[in-house]
């Protein structure tokens, strides 16, 4: 996290340094110019050095100076006239110089060692002080209280001798925290070790909720004293309130997880805490977010902010940059693009949790600074600067074009800079200033400052001043011109031709500017508003640097600091302060004629923010005279406006939903009412007014006032379970919850679609109006849904449905059975379209689809192609090709229709560079499907008319998929199934007559193209789709059902289904146990060996989400079955559940039911699925005991719905009533009330919490799965309490097991026999038994000839069997190899190091590493050998820096070739969400 920097508001400042070369003042030679009367007095004051520290103290004319060469500091009492070095330290003591930012009279000078000297007189006099330690000149040296100005915080920095130094000596070294409360009168005492940062919660004056005393520590474990070498897991915030007496673990709402604090701050009324998530914490799905934000608002509760998940690429510790915010919200720019320096501006709700997107494209500097900046005194106006060509700066390099935007309601909408008619002499702009688009004023902003302060404003009301250029985007500065508006930036015009500095005096009654672009001898200035500029001659050549004056602008007297030629450097130095008096000029008092009423946003339509407008007095532009008033502030004053919807919010237990507040469920009563079924109670409206608003209600109601509601509508009674019952005219087609939240939408049959923001709770229609085809949700970011209209209207929302807005599509909606929308992984604005042309006449003879790409969210388009069939982004989540290349289907001949049945080859095209280059991949092909990390093809050989598999790694090179000899599947359909571990799953359909088919599943190897039979005669029906799931969070665990009589059922068409369970993802395949007795604890009828438990799957499922499994009940599994050889109808079936991924199971209910889970299994829900009812069954034990709830109506119920990852205790059922087929019946299930005990989870003391720790067992001694003992939290089966959020599962790997037969599988070509054992199979060759090429990468010592065994690429076992090593070879040129010595080592560490610099010592000693590289697992290669953590440890330093340099980079690849090969390499395989379904590859038959 990085605060963007504020050039305080007392001109205070460092200068970069390109200006800062030499800075100190020596020699002091004053040379007052004789001025006449009247005219601006001038004096300058020669100086050696530049200064590197200037501040004024506030409301003071007192100046300070540092000088960072001399190390000393002179003073001014005059505001820059004269000047006298101070008393108290030496030359070349003073290190820093230290404002106080809350007592105008004190100031600090911080010296080398443990002597350092204080001011309480605006440093007439100095007094010095000692600290137990020396300053931490890393750190924040000083932290203060904004009310108690002698309490301050001072970071030391602690050291002793080690003796463990590499010649000797050594030292290990700490930052300390002191603290004094008398502003170091006395001597400062130990706060706390090993911090590296402390600060007040009260170090902002607008900060007032939090304790007077409460200071809060970023500190690591004081016992380790490491000299820095701290990881960032170690870091943690603590509080106290008795100056560290007592420490209090600051958990930030999360527990013990509240660690790798990185940075603290407190801005406007808010406190913000940074962490960094570390390894295993983070949730990557396409891009995820290593860095967490906490705010409060008391420094006692926090709340995690929530962004848009489009916003959260992989993010560095500068990704966040929080800029000026007003008292009412934070203002958050996020990195979006990092190879351009190109974020997002987001601001904040009033309570600083819930952030979003003001501004999109905003533009960045390599520090994290951002284009943004607020004027001084009006609240919510501010300019901010955006790249305009995002697209072509990340796509192909290309230079910024940077566009200026001023907002004046706090970025809800923002606008160009309107460009004054004509330039300063009167003639046009070379384009059409009425077209803002094209022709608009763009200005230099805080990312390349010119002057110290502030860059467009300052306490002047309303006058704004810039450089900039006019044109569609902004010129180099050098190029530009200087620009004033006196309106707030609603009006501009040009003051002055070419860049100059610019500063504000006497409330803006003068204006004073110097060239800003070569030496010059003049200033100019203005008495009227910039309408006529005057000379005044200093004597002096100079090229300026910094122009300045006191911070609030209300004196007439400035100061300039420039660098004198070289010719004119004399005796004295050769630079010059330059003081400037106008007040001469003015020798008249403005009265109160002479002052205006001025009303900020006047002419913006809100005039209103936060409840009030704001106005000022000022001086009348021509008035001929001067504000004086030194010292004191503008006062803006405010007068109150009516309320209107903007200023309210929604109240607590309320969201917003399309513009209105609905209650995210049944609300709490008052004690003491609703005592019968028909009373009323009085409630919240649902709206509250925004913390800080002023506005006055001047109706007979306000919106926040409590309204009477039914007691029939609240929060049952703890322990019952509540529902409400909505009717809907039609049809319910189509639900679409939102990810990770309490929204929903539903499409009717109608054309309609509902929203609820409250799990189904209250619905609202959107858009009466609207005839809607479909709602599609955004693939990668779960905020973003799209409604598709029979139009070229499109309704999205990027806030999970709080808000709509509308893109308009390039054409129609297509209606070819094409998927109309695409999305990118990791950019969720960018789109891809395929609408239709001249399709709307059904014997049209030139209906075609094409596609169209996005980069910016819809708001332009570009085509990609005619006459295709699918277009799509070719990235994934999990397949990191080109961002930028799509792939289509495209058919070869551009003509006729595409509804015509006359054949046409459908050729697949990659298009790198948004298509802009074509490349034929192949000249037929059937379909094509991104696959976790693989992109497969189905191609076509037209003159066999023969299939076969195509897969790719990186979207443009191809292998074909190799199956053994007698699985042939040229002319067979097949259906890719779903794999999380490193392996395609792949349905080849053997028999495709209906009603009949079946077909063998295959797994492939780690890259996707040797294919090993695993199972035959899997069931399938004639949509493609497979009896074959895998269980959710559990690997390696799935369900299949075979069709046990496949010659009979070829026959007589009736299959006989058995059921079968893997646990090593698919090398053995078993028949499920079935339990011993039933529900009722009657054995069952079948005893033989040949009975089991047999189960309904995927194909017959009436809801395809309605899985087996859930996300967060781990070890939980539902299945409506039957005990028997083969499996029995779906109507003489039984509920049964297992606990433990399958290993065993028991009936809990008679009868077939439809089954939910909720909260992460401690509720499951069940509805008789067979006949009409009006009851639902529901468990809270896992099934040791069952309750009924009736809903109040018979309803045949179709499904039953909750959030996606099942963590809810809300629940839909959906249905209708008993001959009313074209209505709905949607009934919400509320279970909340049902307890209100919340599991404790305590991985501390797991023998007094409610969890226990589960692992899967193999069916043998040791409780492995995938080689490995993986322990699990789940909730204690009876324990009466609520799981909550989702519990994040450690998979804690207690320890690799030995390996042993179940962790192997047949090679390619190979099958198991009756015994078990991998044989040959029959006519097929075996793979060459030399896999030199495969396992000698140059980091194997050793590589092992291929056998009939291979080793499951997802385990991690050791040692034991080795079924699947030959014979033992060298690996040849080895560069492991014992000889090599230390020297070797080091010169190959030493090389990225010497890149990386300080970077590279930051990444150690702060513990950031951005992960080691993992070298491929082959069969004789494990990651656990000494060199592999070496090259694991060297190569992820280069990772750093190919972020900094690619030239670096390519000159370490030269240096040391074999890292060029490292690093091009494909990394290991990586866990990945289970795919929805399957993906059918095309059902292209051979008949």
């Amino acid at each position: 996290m990085r605060p963007q920097p504020r050039s305080r508001e007392p001109r205070s400042a460092h200068y970069t340094p390109t200006i800062i070369t030499a800075f100190i003042l020596i020699c002091l030679i004053i040379s007052p110019l004789v001025a006449f009367a009247g005219d601006p007095e001038v004096t300058v004051t020669r100086v050696e050095n530049l200064p590197n520290r200037l501040f004024y103290f506030d409301d003071t004319p007192v100046v300070l100076f540092h000088d960072p060469v001399k190390l000393s500091v002179m003073r001014s009492p005059d505001e820059g006239k004269t000047w006298s070095p101070i008393s108290g330290p030496q030359e070349g003591e003073a290190v820093r110089l230290i404002d106080h930012p809350h007592n105008n009279k004190m100031a600090f000078i911080i010296g080398r060692d443990t002597t350092h000297w204080v001011t309480y007189n605006q440093g007439d006099s100095w007094q010095s002080f000692e600290t137990p330690r020396e300053a931490s000149l890393g750190a924040s040296m000083l932290s203060f209280h904004a009310e108690n100005d002698g309490w301050i915080l001072f970071q030391g920095r602690a050291c002793e001798d080690t003796g463990r130094g590499k010649w000797g000596g050594g030292k290990s070294c700490w930052d300390e925290t002191y603290y004094t409360q008398d502003a170091f009168r006395s001597t400062p005492k130990l706060l706390l070790s090993q911090t590296s940062q402390c600060l007040f919660a009260r170090s902002s004056d607008a900060f007032v909720n939090a304790p007077e005393s409460l200071i809060f520590c970023v500190a690591f474990d004081e016992s380790n004293k490491s000299g820095g070498m701290h990881s960032v897991k170690e870091s943690r915030l603590y509080s106290s309130e008795d100056w560290f007496d007592t420490k209090k673990f600051v958990d930030l709402g999360i527990g013990k997880k509240a660690r790798g604090v990185v940075g603290l701050g407190v801005v406007s009324k808010f406190m913000v805490a940074a962490l960094k998530v570390t390894e295993g914490d983070a949730r990557r799905a396409s891009g995820g977010d290593p860095m967490h934000l906490y705010v409060s608002t008391d420094g006692k509760t926090w709340r995690q902010t929530q962004f848009p998940h489009s916003a959260l690429p992989d993010l560095k510790e500068n990704a966040y940059t929080v800029v000026e915010s007003t008292t009412h919200s934070i203002a958050v720019d996020i990195l979006t693009s990092p190879s351009a320096n190109i974020g997002t501006l987001f601001v904040s709700s009033s309570e600083g949790t819930y952030f979003v997107e003001a501004l999109p494209d905003t533009n960045r500097n390599d520090y994290g600074i951002v284009d943004f900046e607020q004027l001084i005194g009006l609240e919510g106006v501010g300019i901010a600067n955006v790249v305009s060509n995002r697209e072509e700066v990340v796509g192909w390099g290309e230079s910024k074009k940077i566009k200026s935007k001023i907002t004046y309601d706090d970025g809800s909408s923002w606008r160009f800079l309107k460009a004054p008619q004509t330039n300063m002499d009167g003639d046009d702009w070379s384009c059409n200033t009425a077209d803002l688009e094209s022709c608009s004023l763009h200005v230099h902003s805080v990312t390349t400052p010119h002057n110290i302060g502030r860059v467009f404003s300052s306490t002047a009301p309303g006058y704004v001043m810039a450089v900039g250029s006019v044109g569609s985007s902004l010129l180099p500065y050098e190029e530009c011109d200087t620009f004033l508006s006196t309106d707030a930036g609603l009006t501009w015009k040009m003051v002055q031709e070419g860049a100059h500095k610019y500063e504000f005096g006497d409330q803006g009654s003068v204006l004073v500017i110097v060239d800003d672009e070569e030496p010059t001898d003049n200033v100019k200035y203005s008495y009227d508003g910039g309408a006529t500029w005057s000379q005044l001659h200093l004597g002096v050549s100079v090229r300026g640097l910094v122009l300045t004056t006191i911070p609030d602008s209300t004196s007439q007297k400035f100061l300039l600091i420039g660098t004198l030629p070289r010719r004119d450097s004399v005796k004295g130095g050769r630079h010059a302060m330059i003081f400037l008096d106008f007040a001469p000029v003015q020798t008249r008092q403005c009265t109160s004629s002479d002052f205006e009423k001025w009303y900020a946003r006047s002419e913006e339509g809100r005039e209103c923010l936060m409840g009030h407008r704001q106005w000022y007095q000022r001086r009348k532009l021509d008035a001929q005279c001067y504000v004086g008033n030194k010292f004191e502030d503008p006062v803006g004053h405010e007068e109150n406006c009516a309320c209107t919807d903007e200023d309210y919010e929604c109240d607590f237990n309320y969201v917003r939903q399309d513009g209105e507040c609905v209650p995210v469920g049944p609300e709490p009563v008052p004690a003491g009412t609703c005592n019968k079924a028909d009373d009323k109670y009085l409630g919240s409206s649902g709206y509250r007014k925004i913390p800080g608003n002023t506005c006055e209600n001047r109706s007979d109601k306000a919106k926040d006032s409590p309204i009477m509601k039914d007691c029939s509508s609240a929060r049952p009674q703890e322990g019952k379970v509540s529902h409400v019952t909505h009717g809907f005219n039609s049809v319910i087609t189509q639900h679409q919850y939102f990810p990770g939240s309490q929204s929903v939408l539903l499409q009717l049959g109608d054309g309609t679609v509902w929203q609820s923001s409250n799990e189904g709770f209250s619905w609202k229609q959107l858009y009466e109006q609207e005839t809607f085809l479909g709602v599609t949700m955004h693939t990668f970011a779960g905020e973003r849904a799209y409604l598709l209209t029979d139009s070229k209207r499109i309704y999205h929302t990027t806030d999970y449905g709080r808000s709509w807005n509308v893109i308009t599509a390039p054409e129609l909606p297509n209606n070819l059975g094409i998927t109309i929308l695409d999305f990118h992984p990791t950019k969720a604005d960018w789109l891809i379209y395929t609408g239709a042309i001249d399709c709307t006449d059904t014997l049209s003879t030139n209906c075609r689809a094409v596609s169209y790409y996005s980069t910016d969210h819809g708001r332009r388009w570009k085509k990609i192609e005619e006459y295709v069939r699918n277009c799509a982004w070719a990235r994934d989540a999990r397949l990191k090709i080109d961002e930028r290349e799509i792939i289509c289907e495209s058919y070869k001949n551009k003509k006729g229709s595409q509804l015509g049945g006359e054949y046409n080859p459908l050729e697949l095209i990659a298009g790198p560079g948004y298509y802009s280059k074509k490349i034929k991949l192949f000249d037929a092909v059937v379909g094509f499907a991104s696959f976790s990390e693989y992109l497969l093809v189905a191609q076509l050989n037209e003159l066999a008319g023969t299939l076969s598999l195509q897969v790719s790694l990186d979207g443009y090179h191809f292998s074909e998929g190799q199956f053994p000899p007698s699985m042939k599947i040229e002319n067979h359909a097949y259906t890719i199934l779903e794999s999380n571990t490193d392996s395609v799953f792949i349905h080849v359909t053997m028999n495709s007559d209906v009603g009949k088919e079946w077909g063998s599943i295959f797994k492939s190897n780690s890259n996707g193209t040797y294919y090993n039979l695993a199972v035959e005669y899997v069931n399938r029906n004639t949509a493609g789709y497979v009896d074959f799931e895998k269980m959710l969070g559990l690997d390696g665990i799935a369900v299949i059902n075979v069709v046990s009589n496949p010659r009979e059922a070829d026959l007589s068409g009736n299959k006989k289904i058995k059921t079968y369970i893997t646990h090593n993802d698919g090398a053995t395949w078993k028949p499920m146990n079935p339990p011993p007795k039933d529900s009722l604890g009657q054995e069952y009828d079948c005893t033989s060996t040949a009975c089991s438990l047999q189960i309904h799957g995927y194909t017959e499922r009436r809801d395809p989400k309605a899985t087996y499994s859930s996300p967060s009940a781990v070890g939980l599994m539902l299945a409506v079955g039957n005990v028997g050889e083969n499996l029995a109808a779906y109507t003489d079936s039984d509920v049964f559940l297992t606990r433990d991924g399958g290993f065993t199971w028991e009936e809990v209910h008679k009868d077939a039911h439809i089954w939910e889970f909720g909260d992460s299994g401690s509720i499951l829900v069940l509805v008789n699925d067979e006949e009409a009812t009006d009851h639902i069954l529901y468990t809270t034990d896992e099934g040791l005991t069952w309750n009924e709830y009736s809903f109040g109506q018979t309803l045949r119920i179709k499904s039953i719905q909750t959030v996606p990852d099942d963590t809810s205790r809300r629940f839909m059922l959906i249905g209708n009533e008993p001959g009313k087929n074209d209505k709905s019946v949607l009934v919400h299930l509320d279970f909340s009330a049902i307890t209100n005990i919340k599991c404790q989870l305590s991985i501390e003391d797991p023998n007094h919490d409610d969890f226990q720790l589960w692992s899967p067992s193999e069916g043998r001694e040791e409780n492995c799965l995938f080689g490995r003992q993986t322990m699990y939290h789940r909730r204690i089966r009876d324990r009466n309490c609520y799981v909550g959020q989702r519990i994040d599962q450690p998979k804690t790997i207690v320890r690799n097991c030995t390996c042993t037969p179940a962790d192997f599988e047949c090679e390619f070509n190979y099958r198991r026999d009756a015994n078990n054992n991998c044989v040959l199979v029959d006519g097929a060759l075996p793979l060459p038994i030399d896999t030199e090429y495969e396992q000698c990468d140059g980091n194997t010592e050793f590589w092992y000839e291929r056998t009939e065994y291979r080793k499951i690429p997802y385990s991690s076992c050791e040692g034991g069997e080795r079924p699947d090593r030959g014979r033992r070879h060298e690996c040849p040129g080895l560069i492991l190899r014992g000889g090599l010595g230390g020297l070797f080592w080091g010169s190959i560490a030493m090389i990225p190091f010497a890149f990386a610099g300080l970077a590279g010592w930051y990444y150690w000693t702060k513990g950031s590493r951005p992960g080691s590289i993992r070298l491929g697992e082959h069969r004789a290669f494990g990651d656990d050998s000494p060199a592999a953590g070496v090259l694991s440890i060297i190569a992820s330093v280069p990772i750093f820096l190919i972020a900094v340099t690619q030239e670096g980079w390519a000159w370490i690849c030269r240096k040391v070739p074999f890292l060029d090969d490292l690093f091009a390499s494909r990394t290991p395989y990586r866990s990945v969400p289970i795919d929805d379904d399957a993906e059918i590859l095309g059902n292209y038959e051979d008949d």
